[in-house]
């Protein structure tokens, strides 16, 4: 998680992203220890052994820090469905490399699909890479064809839909991208926060007979 840079900068700009990327591994680290609404700047500043003041020179505060953290969580799942759609993935697909990429790293997906953080709002580039994230899904179901009736919901959308590029999208589509997207992170979730354990079952089996169902609806 730590910034790599991209080998041309100077050897201040290259130690400015070593240090941030150092602040965003000991922010991950308070995330899985107490949550993200218990992040702390100075808490961090303290386990690297510089003052506050010190760390503020590159964050400016929380709300830029969560906004780093977030922003690399969700630019890792869209380049996660980037390149499986490159690879030709359908649907099913998509819904495997998702739950692939929240197991690997759960509190990264709470970061982004759990509780608000009391007080944060994203900013808007934030949104841009979720909706990149929707379009992928978007062209797997669009695949899908529509071979279901209408409800009231494709109606409502009629007014809505658009592609990630502001172009229309079909309605079954969007509500079919939207029902993947809804089930998958419910599942997803009451597995990750470990509701099901001591259930007896294989969430990865529960998982996979949610797509099955998805898909043949």
């Amino acid at each position: 998680m730590a910034d790599t840079g991209t080998g041309t900068e100077t050897p201040r700009e290259r130690y400015r992203a070593q240090v941030r990327g150092e602040i965003k591994e000991r922010a991950w680290e308070q995330i899985a220890t107490a949550g993200a609404s218990a992040l702390s700047l100075n808490a961090i500043a303290k386990r690297m052994g510089m003052s506050g003041p010190a760390l503020y020179r590159y964050f400016a505060g929380r709300d830029e820090l969560i906004t780093e953290l977030i922003r690399d969580a969700y630019r890792s799942l869209a380049d996660t469905f980037r390149a499986a759609a490159g690879a030709g993935a359908d649907a099913t697909a998509l819904a495997h490399a998702l739950r692939g990429w929240a197991l690997a790293d759960p509190h990264r997906y709470f970061l982004v699909y759990g509780t608000p953080v009391p007080g944060y709002h994203a900013p808007d580039d934030i949104t841009a890479i979720a909706a990149e994230i929707m379009a992928t899904l978007l062209d797997a179901c669009a695949a899908l064809g529509a071979d279901r009736p209408a409800s009231p919901f494709d109606t409502h959308l009629q007014d809505h839909r658009q592609w990630a590029d502001g172009s229309p999208a079909p309605t079954p589509a969007v509500h079919r991208a939207l029902t993947f997207w809804t089930r998958l992170h419910g599942v997803l979730s009451l597995e990750l926060a470990g509701h099901f354990n001591g259930m007896g079952f294989d969430p990865g089996l529960l998982f996979d007979a949610e797509v099955a169902d998805l898909l043949a609806g």
